[in-house]
């Protein structure tokens, strides 16, 4: 009985946590529609904008954080990065490094 109790425990919990997973990546990808007016679709850029798709999440992470905290110079990019989350930070990088 106790088995059998574990196991619909585990079973739930992993359909939390996918749901969960799938959350953080619908997120990531509503996040990214404002980024591709400068960065391309899917961040494929093809001017001058770099482009940032397939990048290391933790390479985006990093980026981000670094404007966001006012430590990497930029025009535009710490504006935009003031206003996001270490969560939506996160997204973003997810989302940008398996395009």
């Amino acid at each position: 009985m106790k088995t059998r109790i574990i196991i619909a425990i585990l079973a739930v919990s992993g359909i939390f946590a996918a749901q969960g997973t799938q959350a953080a990546e619908q997120r990531g990808l509503i996040m990214a529609n404002t980024c591709h007016s400068c960065h391309g679709t899917d961040g494929h850029s093809v001017g001058a904008m770099p482009s940032i798709a397939g990048k290391s999440p933790d390479y985006i992470t990093d980026a981000l954080m670094r404007f966001r905290d006012g430590k990497k110079p930029s025009t535009v990019m710490a504006r935009i990065a003031k206003g996001f989350t270490d969560a939506e930070i996160k997204a973003l990088a997810t989302y940008f490094a398996k395009q």
